[in-house]
């Protein structure tokens, strides 16, 4: 007996065998690519500042996959304060930073695959070992998105979601 957790694109038409357990953005939601190169204005893989302001972490949303062995994840942009974007900023190599508190953040990447906007829930990111992205925690609302993260997903709402995201 062979499991294919693979999907059928609605895209392109053909079965792709690999199921996506991770997609990311690439940047926040309120990111223009006219602050590219701007001396008050930064978009790396991890950081974002815009026009000295505003300023962004890229962590993950994880999701429990209840029917498979691996974990779902949204790679996503949280906006924090300009104090909690330093300290993170000056903790971000320094080893033992997962024990530092968690910071507040608004959510500030739009995932289509929701009836309701993602942008502005409420996050806690919380730092962990060097070189792993921070964990996004959502507010326990009844977001789908929120909900989903507390209470899981199946493999057929992962399909679901690669499905959607292939168009």
């Amino acid at each position: 007996m062979t499991c294919d957790l693979g999907f059928a694109c609605t895209c392109c038409g053909d079965r792709h065998h690999e199921l996506p357990m991770n997609y990311t953005a690439d940047a926040p939601a309120v990111w223009d690519p006219a602050y590219t190169g701007a001396d008050d204005s930064l978009l790396s893989s991890d950081q974002c500042v815009i026009r000295g302001e505003h300023h962004f972490v890229r962590g993950l949303i994880e999701i429990p996959v209840l029917d498979g062995d691996e974990v779902f994840s949204w790679g996503v942009w949280v906006s924090l304060s300009r104090e909690n974007f330093a300290r993170a900023a000056d903790l971000w190599d320094t080893p033992g930073r997962e024990a530092e508190k968690p910071y507040f953040g608004w959510l500030t990447t739009e995932l289509p695959v929701y009836p309701a906007t993602t942008l502005n829930l409420k996050t806690h990111v919380h730092t962990r070992p060097v070189g792993r992205r921070p964990l996004i925690e959502l507010e326990p609302t009844d977001h789908p998105l929120a909900v989903e993260q507390r209470t899981g997903i199946t493999l057929d709402r992962v399909r679901e979601i690669a499905a959607a995201l292939r168009r």
